[in-house]
């Protein structure tokens, strides 16, 4: 069959056209998907073939004032599976049970974390050891999605006796992750639970990397390095304190295993935290990485409770170290001088309405000026002075002083003392006229309705070594801040200074002298509410600074059902002993 010429021309006209419209299609489909979606397949082509797998940043390293190591890194292992399904997941887990001992808890923690994070490799130890390392090693073949890697591990050099004030780190759990504050933390990720870890995290937490591998259709890592370049974590910058490692340790080990409270140094010029201390403590290195639920258990159990921080958290009637007080308050309002005498000596008690309100010494102390009274710690003369005070004036006197707030220290664990604000605290409690000014002689002498921190006390007592001026109290590094607090002339400031020495040179705590060192300061017995064959127990307190005409540091001790506050009063000589490099006038063992 033949064609007319122009019906061939036609047609090839026309199937030019076709081919020609069909290749612009093709090319348009080329150029659309190699150019302008290259991105997009690109990414979808590396989420196939390219598995991120985190680099923890080291955090950064705590020191002390001398820079000594409080807080470190050291190199850890953790054990990690990339799993693409839950169900893939819980069979190497499975599997991984003939090979090394994992837990119960432990598969379940895991499964929790792909949960939260499926896209992440999955921890299953993050704090794996050596010889696990060493076995996984060996059996690797046989599970083509595990991970092994070198970390940077927590690591507290003096374990105890710093975890007072320096807390642990340990994996960010669901709570904290559904809160604002960790919005870009990641399931895995180690994060600070207490102490300076959890006050200063965003500091000290540094900035993840990433290692990117490459992985087959069923997920299996077929290349480890070199798939991409990977993101080096950046460390934490490092936190400076005002601690004083060595005397932090001397503290720690002057309680030794056997006595429970709570001590604090500090700089009374700057407020700088040189020691602070909790005992019993315990050892953050156990947290790093999931604590055993056998260790964790014996410190939730042990009736001394080293969780609970006594120098932060711990509430206590003040006993006779409040006593300076009830002084200042005295002496600011004018109700009394240094030199008065009360009317009622004191012989022993002394009664008031139908109660008779004893004194710790049962043969009394005679008539006593107040200096005197300070010296001996009589408590009738201080009952007399709140009455003249008033429950009023005592209560005002005391939140003017900052007895009813927290100290302020850049810790997150500190609790508010309980001091009542007004007198209508009294009206809540006992009802309204329903109590009488027998509640202030309790007042008076630190008992009643006053439990302070030791912190706070410490606090106090850095206005009665300066100016009047409380520091607030720092362990980080930074400028102080301090606030006029007792409100007095120099010459009375001086007075109960030297009240203070004559509680050391001839008072209670004359057992505590230091050889070439002017020591001044406060014991205190108070009350606990335990009783062992009907005897209360009662808590020791001492509060002091050195030397008393220019103080370095202030100490205040408390032991916990420690008795008499002669105590305390030796282990803060100890510690302010070691603070100065000076010796003892006597041998004042505390063991026992």
């Amino acid at each position: 069959m033949s064609f007319h010429p122009n019906d061939i021309v036609r047609r090839g006209r026309a199937a030019s056209v076709i081919v020609t419209g069909v290749l612009l299609f093709l090319m348009g489909g080329f150029f659309r998907n190699q150019v302008l979606n290259h991105a997009s397949y690109e990414l979808q082509s590396k989420s196939n073939r390219l598995r991120e797998l985190p680099l923890p940043a080291p955090r950064g390293v705590i020191f002390d004032r001398r820079n000594k190591v409080i807080a470190d890194n050291v190199i850890g292992y953790s054990v990690s599976v990339l799993a693409m399904k839950e169900d893939t997941l819980r069979a190497v887990l499975q599997r991984l049970t003939g090979t090394i001992s994992i837990t119960p808890a432990q598969i379940e923690q895991s499964l929790r974390r792909f949960r939260r994070a499926p896209a992440r490799p999955t921890v299953i130890i993050p704090d794996a050891s050596f010889d696990v390392v060493s076995v996984l090693e060996e059996h690797r073949a046989q599970f083509p999605g595990l991970i092994i890697q070198s970390a940077p591990r927590r690591f507290y050099p003096d374990g105890p006796a710093v975890a007072s004030f320096v807390g642990y780190v340990g994996e960010v759990s669901e709570t904290e992750l559904a809160q604002t504050t960790f919005a870009d933390y990641k399931a895995g990720q180690q994060v600070g639970k207490q102490g300076l870890e959890k006050q200063y995290e965003s500091l000290l937490r540094g900035k993840e990397g990433s290692q990117f591998v490459e992985v087959d259709a069923r997920g299996r890592i077929v290349r480890n390095s070199g798939a991409q370049q990977d993101q080096i974590p950046e460390a934490g910058p490092d936190l400076h304190t005002n601690i004083d490692l060595d005397l932090q340790k001397f503290v720690a080990g002057i309680f030794g295993d056997s006595l429970q409270g709570g001590a604090v140094a500090l700089d009374p010029q700057t407020g700088g935290v040189l020691a602070l201390y909790s005992a019993p403590s315990y050892d953050g290195n156990r947290f790093i990485g999931g604590v055993s639920a056998q260790y964790y258990d014996s410190l939730r159990t042990d009736e001394r409770r080293p969780l609970y921080n006594k120098a932060l958290q711990g509430t206590y009637p003040p006993g006779s170290t409040w006593k300076l007080a009830t002084t200042a308050i005295g002496l600011e309002t004018g109700t009394v001088k240094m030199t008065d005498k009360m009317p009622i000596p004191c012989t022993g008690g002394m009664q008031f309405g139908s109660r008779y309100f004893r004194c710790w010494k049962p043969e009394g102390h005679g008539f006593l000026d107040l200096k005197g009274a300070i010296a001996k710690s009589c408590d009738v003369y201080f009952y007399q002075l709140g009455l003249r005070l008033g429950i009023a004036r005592l209560v005002a006197g005391g939140v003017s002083i900052g007895f009813d707030k927290k100290a302020g220290i850049d810790l997150p664990e500190e609790l508010r003392p309980r001091f009542p604000k007004t007198t209508e605290y009294f009206d809540n409690k006992y009802g309204k006229g329903r109590w009488n000014n027998s509640l202030v002689l309790s007042m008076a002498i630190g008992q009643g309705d006053n439990s302070q921190t030791i912190l706070n006390m410490a606090k106090f007592y850095t206005a009665l070594g300066t100016d009047g001026k409380a520091a607030k109290p720092q362990i980080k590094t930074g400028a102080p801040e301090r606030v006029q607090v007792v409100q007095l002339t120099d010459d009375q400031m001086e007075q109960m200074r030297q009240a203070l020495v004559g509680v050391v040179t001839s008072g209670t705590a004359a057992a505590s002298a230091i050889k070439g060192v002017q020591l001044a300061g406060k014991t205190g017995t108070a009350q606990s509410g335990k009783y062992v064959n009907g005897k209360e127990l009662n808590h020791g307190w001492f509060v002091g600074f050195a030397p008393a005409d220019k103080p370095s540091i202030v100490v205040a001790v408390m032991i916990e059902f420690g008795g008499h506050g002669t105590r305390a009063a030796a282990i803060a000589s100890k510690i302010i002993q070691a603070y100065l490099h000076v010796t003892p006038v006597v041998d004042m063992s505390v063991e026992g």
